[in-house]
């Protein structure tokens, strides 16, 4: 591996890197976790790379299937690290002519005289059970969301491997951690069955001491994130981590939202849902907060803009130019400074004197977000009630992104928008309703506003409550008098 790539200064192989290449070949099957940026990817197409490489040039069949816990990974990192890798790759050493770019390195699989390597979706193990050869290695990339059945669909290549045998299969299972269940989880903790796999905890200070992260980023993240979160735990730390039990949403629901959106995004449809909207969600800042929109079309948040330090007249520009020029509702938390953007917005779409916060003839509309206002709502069980509206909005928010309800929600990755999602937490009331933990009390907690993650909510609560579009006079009248708590 060292002496077949031309390496620029700083770029070659970590001591944990080269640490892991030589425990594969001595014990078959590893598994590594450690923090975001250890450089999991690269060490995966430098496998790929000096497997077929050695195991063509000694005319061995071989196959080299690889999966990930979402296509995206394959189609998007991992295959173009491999053929990023190709291209600095030293052939007078190899002993052959570069990769055919057609014939031989194709877009998600590399074909050789003896063998191939290929990208296969972790939810086919079928597949992955099919591949048969004299020398296989199986890459499990970013293993802790792959399918328990599709680590056993790779254990009869190692049922014929041993002393005796000319047979010889390696398995690698490369992650950022997640939550404590799952395979990948169990080959880590060396569950009863799996104690044949090495595994290897990178930590976050040997990333840092070659160079491949910097405590100023760790040190952000906990500000972001909270040293206690899960997220944290996970990605700055390495290490398994649950979401606070109390949580309202999982941190899993989030990134399967972030997959959906990056997969928009891949396949170029962003741009034509984002010609028209149906809520741009706000969240007024004050006192030292920033504003936030979030514009959704569809069950898309389309982007998200934030504002430091704006006025509310600013504001209001900035809100009106969207809904005037790509349609749809403005849901505004008219707590406090809030209220005035409210109450501009009305006169500038017309529904001022109406009895509705829509303008048909117009195509958009304001819609007061009244954090604290009663709910008369009930969960998708009818069983349960909400305290207040904010209750009622994130626990939408949950439903909507719960899998089981096939969720279509897509949301942009954002750090900040992923940690303030999973930062509130909830509670039942003797009365048998929920209450979410107060916006104040959250910021007490973790140090800062959740502005982003509370856009986001608006942005999708407007909706689930069309019928919430009647809004009189009398209760715009209230709202804009409100002293400013409740969320």
């Amino acid at each position: 591996m060292l002496d077949c790539i031309v390496w620029k200064d700083d770029e070659g192989p970590t001591p944990y890197q080269l640490e892991m290449a030589e425990t594969l070949i001595r014990e078959k099957r590893l598994s590594g976790r450690g923090p975001h940026g250890l450089g999991k990817t690269s060490w995966n197409a430098w496998l790929i790379l000096w497997f077929s490489t050695t195991r063509d040039a000694a005319e061995t069949d071989w196959k080299i299937p690889t999966t990930a816990g979402a296509w995206r990974q394959l189609s998007r990192f991992l295959w173009p690290e491999v053929k990023k890798w190709a291209k600095r790759l030293r052939w007078d050493i190899i002993g052959r002519e570069p990769f055919h770019p057609i014939f031989e390195l194709q877009k998600l699989a590399l074909s050789l005289k003896h063998g191939e390597a290929f990208a296969v979706a972790s939810d086919n193990p079928e597949l992955i059970e099919g591949a048969h050869a004299d020398q296989l290695l199986y890459i499990f990339d970013e293993s802790k969301a792959v399918p328990d059945a599709t680590f056993d669909a790779a254990e009869g290549a190692f049922a014929n491997t041993g002393a005796n045998s000319r047979i010889e299969a390696f398995a690698v299972a490369m992650s950022t951690p997640g939550e404590p269940l799952g395979r990948f989880y169990d080959i880590q903790s060396k569950k009863p069955g799996l104690e044949d796999w090495a595994v290897r905890h990178v930590t976050f200070d040997e990333v840092v001491r070659a160079g491949r992260a910097t405590w100023q980023w760790a040190t952000q993240r906990k500000k972001l994130w909270g040293e206690d979160s899960a997220l944290y735990q996970n990605k700055v730390l390495g290490k398994f981590a649950s979401q606070d039990e109390q949580g309202i949403i999982p941190l899993a629901w989030v990134e399967a939202a972030n997959e959906r959106w990056n997969e928009l995004k891949d396949n170029g449809q962003l741009l034509e849902l984002g010609k028209r909207l149906d809520a741009v969600g706000v969240d007024v800042g004050e006192m030292g907060d920033e504003t936030v929109m979030a514009l959704r079309s569809g069950q898309v948040i389309i982007d998200i803009i934030h504002n430091s330090k704006q006025d509310t007249m600013a504001t209001t520009g900035k809100v009106f130019s969207i809904i005037s020029s790509r349609k749809g509702r403005a849901v505004v938390d008219v707590i406090g400074i809030g209220a005035g953007v409210v109450s501009r917005l009305r006169e500038l779409t017309q529904t001022q004197d109406r009895y509705t916060s829509y303008n048909d003839e117009k195509g958009m509309g304001v819609v007061p977000f009244h954090a604290a206002r009663a709910s008369e709502r009930m969960d998708s069980s009818g069983e349960m009630g909400f305290i207040n509206l904010r209750a009622e909005a994130w626990w939408a928010m949950r439903e909507r992104l719960d899998p089981a309800n096939h969720s279509e929600v897509a949301l942009p990755q954002d750090d900040k928008l992923t940690g303030d999602l999973v930062a509130p937490r909830y509670k039942v009331t003797s009365s048998g309703k929920y209450q979410v933990e107060a916006k104040a009390d959250i910021k007490k907690r973790i140090g800062r506003s959740t502005d982003t993650g509370d856009a986001v909510i608006m942005a999708y609560w407007q909706e689930v409550t069309r019928e919430y579009g009647m809004v009189s006079d009398e209760i715009a009248q209230e709202l804009a008098n409100y002293d400013g708590s409740g969320w």
